[in-house]
């Protein structure tokens, strides 16, 4: 019994072996057509969250000097943002740079620099908190670059558009060629998300310039999310 037993064994083995492999299931069968489509789709998201850089530009006559008034100023402009519940959390130094003037009037005289980048979690408060920044002492400003807090969620909406408009495509193709979608082989993230474009402003040199009576006016508007992506489908006869 046990040599039949092997010998039954051997000859399920043989026969296991002389089968064709599964078709691979990312790939097609006989009697399908691969379609591939290219979608994209787009969601409009308020932004929740504005960021600026604010900075102090301090000339004198010496290094010494130029750094001592510069930090002066840096500290009461952050110390104002602080007043606006601005967390510490949400203000991070961007450059901090000491130079000797070699042209200009300011011929041998020295400039130091300090940028801070400000993030305004309320949108309300954002023109309250560049208003308080250059009263505080900041002369140099850029900004504000409104931006969505969690740019994936933001994105999730523009996928699922891309996606039914690809499927909407493949269905058009079907219909023409008498065949219908029967499977999804593969969804590719063409080339991720893009980025809503938000103009930013340039530096304002502001000891040249009126200081505000009121915060400035920002308007949220929305931004744009972008994505791309690209599905292959199964179609077979209807």
């Amino acid at each position: 019994m046990r040599a039949a037993a092997l010998i039954l064994l051997s000859c399920t083995a043989l026969a296991a072996c002389g089968r064709p492999p599964p078709p691979d299931r990312r790939g097609v069968d006989r009697d399908e057509v691969l379609v591939q489509v290219a979608a994209s789709g787009s969601a409009d998201t308020r932004p929740d969250e504005a960021r600026f850089a604010a900075g102090v530009s301090t000339i004198q006559p010496s290094a010494g000097a130029a750094s001592a008034a510069n930090n002066q100023a840096m500290n009461r402009v952050v110390a104002a943002l602080r007043g606006l519940g601005i967390r510490p959390d949400d203000v991070q130094t961007r450059s901090i740079t000491l130079n000797r003037l070699d042209y200009g009037p300011n011929r041998g005289r020295f400039e130091a620099n300090n940028v801070i980048e400000v993030r305004v979690r309320d949108l309300a408060k954002a023109g309250q908190a560049i208003a308080a920044a250059t009263e505080a002492g900041a002369n140099v400003l850029s900004g504000p670059n409104l931006r969505v807090g969690d740019p994936e969620r933001a994105s999730r909406s523009a996928y699922a558009q891309a996606y039914r408009a690809a499927r909407a495509r493949a269905e058009a193709y079907g219909e023409a060629a008498e065949l219908r979608v029967v499977r999804v082989l593969a969804i590719r993230d063409s080339q991720g998300e893009a980025m809503p474009m938000v103009m930013e402003a340039g530096a304002l040199d502001l000891e040249r310039a009126a200081p505000p009576v009121a915060p400035p006016p920002v308007q949220t508007g929305v931004n744009t999310s972008e994505v791309s992506i690209r599905v292959d489908f199964a179609l077979a006869p209807r």
